[in-house]
Formats: structure tokens, sequence, C-alpha cells
């Protein structure tokens, strides 16, 4: 009989994950998130006036785990007009920095984003199964925004008969 030596690797010890440090992390870039949003709306709403923009509506539709924002209207009163070419201040992390990032980003572009990250952050999930749709307003002469949200479901109901 003969002794061989075994050709398998050791198996790993166990991944250690810190659950809790992981959660505190999250919540706190969520709060750094939360901390710059007044800020960037601030900059969209005087961009806005500056345009002569009175308000902007946002519509939005997702199902089947798929979503996406279908338009980004700007209004001066009752009268559709275009968004200027002007850009402003947008700030924002990014995953793999812990410094705040300054973009310069059209006032479409930040409605757009301002409106993915109220999605997310007030119905996490809004595209997915039967989905939702809706739409924002964006009122700078008041400088507050307005979601009605719409969620799809579907329900079953249950009849028992005996004869």
């Amino acid at each position: 009989m003969n002794m061989t030596e075994p050709t398998l690797a050791p198996p790993m010890a166990p991944p250690t994950v810190d659950m809790a440090q992981i959660f505190a992390a999250h919540a706190e870039r969520a709060a750094r998130i939360e901390a710059l949003r007044p800020g960037n709306k601030d900059r969209l709403f005087d961009g806005l006036m500056a345009a002569g923009i009175t308000h902007v509506t946002v519509t939005f539709d997702g199902a089947g785990d798929s979503g996406q924002i279908e338009s980004i209207g700007a209004w001066s009163g009752e009268t559709a007009v275009d968004f200027p070419a002007a850009a402003i201040d947008y700030a924002a992390l990014t995953w793999d920095d812990p410094e705040v990032e300054m973009r310069q980003l059209s006032l479409e572009d930040v409605v757009e984003q301002l409106a993915y990250d109220f999605l997310s952050d007030t119905h996490g999930g809004w595209e997915n199964n039967d989905g939702a749709w809706g739409e924002f307003c964006f009122d700078a002469a008041a400088r507050c925004i307005h979601l009605e949200f719409n969620e799809r479901y579907t329900s079953s109901e249950l009849y028992t008969h005996d004869f």
C-alpha cells in the first residue's frame, strides 16, 4: 500500500461578515446623501426660476423588474417650454469615493436624478412585479416637489361554497 499526499486544499475558514457594520455604513451613506438634497433642490429651483420655468412634470412607469421615466416636461405657466442648455452644480456621492463630487448637470438631468432618488427612497422596488406609475410636479415658485404614486398589485379572492 502506498501513502500519497492529499491533493485537495484544506477547507477555507468560514467567512466572518459583520452585518451590523454593513448596515451602519449603509445608514451613514444614506444620511450623507440626504444631507446633500436641500442644496441640490435649492440650486434646481433657482435655475428653473432663472429660466422662467414655473413647474416641471415627470411621468414614470414600471413593471416586471423594469422601470423608467417616460417624460419630462417644462412649463412656464400653462405653456410648454424647452429646457435651457444651462448646467447647474449637483452634489453627489460615488460608490468608490467618500468625498462629495460636484457635477455640472443640465436642469433636466437634475430633475431626472432627483425623481429617481425620491422614487427609490419612498417606494423602493416600484418597478418590480406589477410595478407602479405616477407623476412628479416640481413647483419652482413654491419650491416643492409633489409625487402622485400609483401602485399596481395582483389580487385574488377565495370563495368557498358548500352545496
